[in-house]
């Protein structure tokens, strides 16, 4: 038995680990941030993969059966070839999941008009997931999307409540809602974005709903356990949590409260090996 893994590029991830723990406190998870070498949404298919596999392994090693992959770009470049060609190697003793297909099953019990937004990175918009995979379920959903490059570094940067924050924002908003005039749903495709969500409600009628996907993670991984008993068996149950990362633990903890809600103390992990 071992704990649950999740996983994000840097910081992000803790926006999704909050909303799992909450649903699901009693089980014991380690979070694994890659800040050493955030961010992920500029790089290549071949990097993302690289470098989520690496952390992958690392949390396999630290005995976790099942991992989340709680970063949009990460599902996006990495998680099917992950599934598809270094899990077959386990048999079926690990899981990798992402936070894609969580939302895009759902996103139809939201539309009414059938339009959809997307918010995204750069590297999550150029992969087309959330196109795809909407269509899989919701063929008749209409789906457009707008890279928000400058989002990510604002928050992480915790530059949430500056002026520049405020303008880019609002460039990225119009920009999506000119494309279209009936979208009534916004999907915040990335774990940072949540943050922003005072900003971006400023700037969106109160008939478009703006969902962020901790809530919908959380809810799907319970749905997950309950019909994987085999994964969920291996899952230890003692409520402890553990946060690592591949940059400086303190410069971390000195940002992570911001995301998770709460103070974190980290410890440093070195990927050399994996």
């Amino acid at each position: 038995m071992g704990p649950i893994g999740i996983f994000d590029s840097g910081y992000g991830g803790l926006t999704v680990f909050k909303e799992i723990v909450k649903v699901l406190p009693q089980y014991d998870y380690i979070y694994l941030g890659d800040n050493a070498r955030v961010p992920y949404g500029t790089r290549s298919y071949e990097t993302v993969y690289k470098y989520t596999l690496q952390c992958v392994n690392k949390l396999f090693d630290m005995g976790c059966h099942l991992v989340i992959l709680a970063c949009n770009t990460a599902s996006a470049k990495a998680l099917r070839t992950i599934q598809q060609i270094d899990l077959p190697k386990y048999g079926n003793t690990r899981k990798v999941l992402g936070v894609i297909r969580p939302t895009t099953e759902i996103i139809g019990q939201y539309t009414k008009t059938r339009s959809v937004g997307i918010m995204a990175t750069s590297g999550t918009v150029n992969s087309e997931s959330y196109v795809i995979e909407i269509n899989k379920f919701f063929p008749d959903i209409r789906v457009y999307q707008e890279a928000c490059p400058m989002w990510v570094p604002l928050v992480e940067n915790n530059e949430i409540a500056s002026d520049g924050a405020r303008y880019f924002v609002q460039q990225s908003i119009h920009k999506l809602l000119r494309k279209v005039p009936d979208i009534d749903t916004i999907i915040l495709a990335c774990t940072h974005y949540p943050l922003l969500l005072p900003l971006i409600n400023d700037f969106v009628s109160k008939d478009i709903q703006v969902l962020a996907q901790g809530k919908i993670v959380a809810n799907s991984l319970t749905d997950y356990l309950t019909r994987h008993h085999e994964i969920e068996v291996r899952c230890k149950k003692n409520g402890t949590r553990r946060f690592f990362t591949t940059e400086n633990p303190e410069n971390f903890n000195g940002k992570a409260a911001l995301f998770y809600g709460s103070n974190i103390v980290a410890e440093h992990v070195d990927l050399a090996s994996c």
